[in-house]
C-alpha cells in the first residue's frame, strides 16, 4: 500500500473529514491521495496562515483535531502563526507538512540546504507543539500517526506536526506489519484526587464571596454542560477569561461578566472583592490578573485546576492546586455541593448586581455616529440560537468581548496567547466545516482584515455562510491607542503609513454582497440584513478613529481600578475589602 494512501486512510479512520491545505509539490502524493474519495475531502485555501486557523477553528468548534497540510519550505514556515496559536491556546490539531526526498536532505552537514525548499521545520516549531517528527523510515508511519493523535487530544491538548519525505509519501507499506503506539503511564490523564475536591467543596459551603473564574480550559474539556449545572444548582457567580467567554452563557443569572485589562467593570470588581477564588483551566496572565498579580484576588483563599501541573500556581499563588481535568473535576464537585444553599450568596449576589447595573461597558458615540460595542450588540443579539461568532484582534476583539452576549448553544472563537491579527475570516471557516448549516459570524477591523482578505475568495467559491462585519477606523486603532496614552500621540506606522482600500469594491470583486453603514440608526437595519438568509454577507461599518477601548487597566493598577478612573472617594465605596493605595498602585 503507498504510503500516503495510508496516511490519509487513518485520518478518515479517527473522524478527520477535512484537510485545510494550500497545494505544493512536496504534498502532491498526499493530495492525490485524497482525490475522489467521499469520506475525507480538501479544503483549498489561499494562504498556508490560513490553512492552519481554519484547522483551529474547526478544532476550536467541533472538538476534535483539526488538520492543516503544507508543502515544503515557505509552505511550512506559513504554518507557524496559527501553530503557536493552537499550542498557546490548548488547541488539538494535526499539521503535515511535505519534505524533499531524505536522500536530498542535509542532515547534520553544515550546509544550509540541499534539496529544493528544504527547511528544517521540525527544530523550528519543537518549542511550540508538544510533537513533531520528520519520518524518515516509512516502517514506523503507524507509531508516530498514533502518537501524533494521542498527545494532541490527551491531557492539555495542543498541536502536533508531521514532516514526510517524497520519497517516502510514496514508499510501499505492509499494513499488517506495522507496529503501533502504546501510552506510558506518565502520559495518561492524572486520577482525581477525590480528597481534595471535597475539600474544596467544604471551603465553598463556608464561603460568603465565593466566584468561579472560568478559563479556555473549561471549553477545551467539553465541560460547559458540567459548569452550567454547576451554576444552576448553586448560583455561584462565575467570570470568565477572554476564551472562557462562552462557557457560561452570559445571560444566565449566574455569568458575572469577563475579567481583565479590557474586562467589564463589575466583572474585575466582582473578582476582586470575593473571599474565595475557583480557577478553572485559567492560564493566569498579564491580561487577567494586571502587571502585578499579587494585587489580584489578594484576600481571596484562591484555588486553581488545571490539566497541566506548570500552570498550577505560576502566576498566582495558590491556596489550593489540583492537577484534574476540568470536566471531570466540575461533575465531581457538583456531586460534593448537592444540596448546597443558594440563599446564603443572596447577598452577594445583589452586590455583583449592583455593580453591573452602575458600571455598564456599552455606551452611545457622540453626534449619532456608530460606536462598536453599541454595534457588536445589535448585530448578535438576533443571530440564531447555534450561531458561531469568531472574533479577530485588535480593538475589535475587545468591543466584542465586552459586548457579545452568548446565549447557550452558541459559541466565541479568539485567539489569545498568539493573539494573531488576519485569524478571524479563517477561524470562521474552520467552523463552518465543523458545524455545516450553522451560520457564522467573523468580526474584525479593518487592519487585521487586510492580512488575510484574501480567504474571500475560499468563502465565495464554497458558498460558505459566513457573514463578516468589519469595524473600519482607518488605523491600528490598539496601538494607536497605546501611542496616545503613552507616546504624546505620536501615531507612527498606525496612522501615518497606514492605509485602506475600497472595501465595497474588494468584497465586490470576490462576488460577495457588502454593504457600508456610518450612523448609529443603521445598525439595527444592517444586523437584519446581514442574517436574513445563509449567503455569505460582507457588513464595512465606519466609526471614529478616536474612539478607544474602555475601560482598560492602566500598568501597575489592581483589576478593580481601570481606566477612566473612579474617583477614589466612590471606588473605595464600592470595595468590600481595603483598597490599593493609590500612589502605591502607580509605583507599581
Amino acid at each position: 500500500m503507498k504510503l500516503s494512501d495510508y496516511v490519509v486512510d487513518f485520518l478518515a479512520s479517527q473522524g478527520v473529514g477535512e484537510i485545510f491545505e494550500v497545494c505544493g509539490g512536496a504534498v502532491t502524493h498526499l493530495l492525490d491521495s485524497v482525490h475522489g474519495r467521499s469520506d475525507i475531502r480538501c479544503v483549498s485555501m489561499h494562504h498556508e496562515q490560513a490553512a492552519a486557523f481554519a484547522a483551529e477553528g474547526f478544532a476550536r468548534v467541533s472538538g476534535r483535531p483539526g488538520v492543516a497540510m503544507a508543502t515544503s519550505g515557505p509552505g511550512a514556515t506559513n504554518l507557524i502563526t496559527g501553530i503557536g496559536s493552537c499550542f498557546f491556546d490548548s488547541t488539538p490539531a494535526i499539521f503535515l507538512t511535505g519534505q524533499v526526498n531524505t536522500y536530498e536532505y542535509k542532515g547534520d552537514s553544515e550546509a544550509r540546504q540541499v534539496g529544493f525548499q528544504e527547511t528544517d521545520i521540525v527544530r523550528i516549531v519543537e518549542p511550540i507543539v508538544k510533537y513533531a517528527v520528520m519520518i524518515s523510515d516509512p516502517v514506523t508511519i503507524l507509531y508516530h500517526l498514533e502518537k501524533a493523535m494521542f498527545l494532541a487530544t490527551s491531557g492539555r491538548p495542543g498541536p502536533v506536526l508531521i514532516d514526510i519525505p517524497m520519497n517516502v509519501q510514496r514508499a510501499d507499506i505492509d499494513p499488517g506489519t506495522l507496529t503501533g503506539f502504546t501510552p506510558a503511564a506518565a502520559e495518561q490523564t492524572p486520577a482525581l484526587d477525590g480528597a481534595i475536591v471535597a475539600k474544596i467543596a467544604a471551603a465553598l459551603r463556608q464561603a460568603a464571596r465565593p466566584v468561579i473564574l472560568s478559563g479556555g480550559g473549561v471549553g477545551a474539556a467539553g465541560a460547559r454542560d458540567e459548569l452550567l449545572r454547576l451554576a444552576d444548582e448553586t448560583g455561584l457567580p462565575v467570570v470568565t477569561t477572554l476564551l472562557g467567554k462562552d462557557t457560561c452563557p452570559n445571560d444566565h443569572p449566574s455569568f458575572a461578566g469577563m475579567i481583565g485589562t479590557y474586562g467589564h467593570r463589575f466583572a474585575n470588581l466582582t473578582i476582586a472583592n470575593a473571599d474565595f477564588v475557583l480557577a478553572i483551566g485559567a492560564r493566569l496572565d498579564t491580561r487577567q490578573t494586571g502587571t502585578d498579580p499579587v494585587t489580584f484576588a489578594r484576600e481571596a483563599t484562591f484555588v486553581h485546576v488545571d490539566i497541566d501541573p506548570s500552570e498550577l500556581g505560576h502566576k498566582v499563588a495558590a491556596d489550593i492546586a489540583l492537577l484534574a481535568d476540568a470536566k471531570e473535576f466540575l461533575g465531581s464537585l457538583a456531586e460534593e455541593l448537592s444540596g448546597f444553599d443558594a440563599g446564603q450568596l443572596a447577598p452577594w449576589q445583589d452586590k455583583i448586581a449592583s455593580w453591573r447595573d452602575r458600571y455598564p461597558t456599552i455606551e452611545d458615540a457622540p453626534a449619532g455616529g456608530i460606536h462598536p460595542n453599541v454595534l457588536f450588540r445589535e448585530i448578535t443579539k438576533n443571530l440564531p440560537g447555534d450561531a458561531i461568532i469568531c472574533a479577530d484582534v485588535g480593538q475589535n476583539q475587545m468591543w466584542a468581548a465586552q459586548s457579545v452576549v452568548i446565549k447557550r448553544g452558541q459559541r466565541f472563537i479568539t485567539e489569545g496567547g498568539m493573539g494573531a491579527m488576519g485569524s478571524s475570516l479563517a477561524l470562521a471557516i474552520g467552523a463552518a466545516f465543523a458545524r455545516p448549516g450553522r451560520l457564522v459570524c467573523a468580526l474584525c477591523g479593518d487592519g487585521g482584515f487586510q492580512l488575510n482578505s484574501q480567504e474571500l475568495e475560499t468563502v465565495h467559491h464554497l458558498n460558505l455562510p459566513i457573514k463578516l462585519v468589519m469595524v473600519n477606523n482607518g488605523c491600528y486603532g490598539m496601538v494607536k491607542q497605546f501611542q496616545e496614552q503613552y507616546f504624546g500621540g505620536r501615531f507612527q506606522s498606525t496612522v501615518l503609513g497606514y492605509s485602506c482600500p475600497d472595501y465595497m469594491a474588494l468584497a465586490g470583486a470576490y462576488d460577495i454582497p457588502a454593504v457600508r453603514i456610518d450612523k448609529a440608526d443603521h445598525a439595527a437595519d444592517a444586523a437584519a440584513v446581514l442574517i436574513k438568509d445563509d449567503e455569505p454577507a460582507f457588513l464595512e461599518a465606519m466609526i471614529d478613529s478616536s474612539i478607544p477601548i474602555l475601560p482598560k487597566l492602566g500598568m501597575g493598577r489592581p483589576v478593580e481600578d481601570q481606566d477612566p478612573l473612579l474617583p477614589r472617594e466612590q471606588l473605595q465605596k464600592e470595595m468590600i475589602i481595603d483598597m490599593i493605595d493609590d500612589e502605591e498602585a502607580t509605583r507599581q
